[in-house]
């Protein structure tokens, strides 16, 4: 089975969605209620599964989730064979997923900016609102 391939593809998110749903249930204290799999990839040869993993929190309630998702890879992978219908049950391994953090904090710099922006654009039209009165009254 190829890398990108459609079934690939379909594998991946299927994977992605039950697995998901398997964290949602689990009952282990370390794991934050925040947490989302924001993504899958099965090896070609379902061997192995890389699942990103993004928690709404600090650096500790992800390194705590991070514990908790690795003790409970077994589980999980167990849970896994038992609803979806592979050859192969790919073996966990859980990824520290940053992007949504960083999509928030591009988000706040581009407003940021979009801000500066609108001030800069109402003040220049002041001054040159300013200027036209002076004008007319030489």
């Amino acid at each position: 089975m190829k890398k990108n391939s459609v079934k690939n593809t379909r594998i991946n998110a299927e994977v992605m969605r039950e697995l998901s749903v398997a964290i949602r249930n689990l009952k282990d204290p370390r794991i934050s209620p925040m947490v989302s799999v924001t993504g899958a990839e099965v090896t070609p040869d379902l061997q192995y599964c890389k699942v990103y993993i993004s928690v709404l929190g600090s650096e500790e309630s992800l390194a705590k989730t991070m514990a908790g998702l690795k003790a409970a890879s077994g589980f999980l992978r167990r849970e896994l064979a038992q609803t979806v219908n592979l050859r192969h049950t790919p073996e966990l391994q859980f990824v520290e997923d940053h992007s949504i953090e960083y999509g928030a904090r591009m988000d706040a710099l581009i407003n940021k900016v979009a801000k500066e922006d609108a001030e800069k654009h109402v003040n220049t039209e002041e001054d040159s609102q300013a200027e036209n009165d002076s004008e007319e009254e030489n």
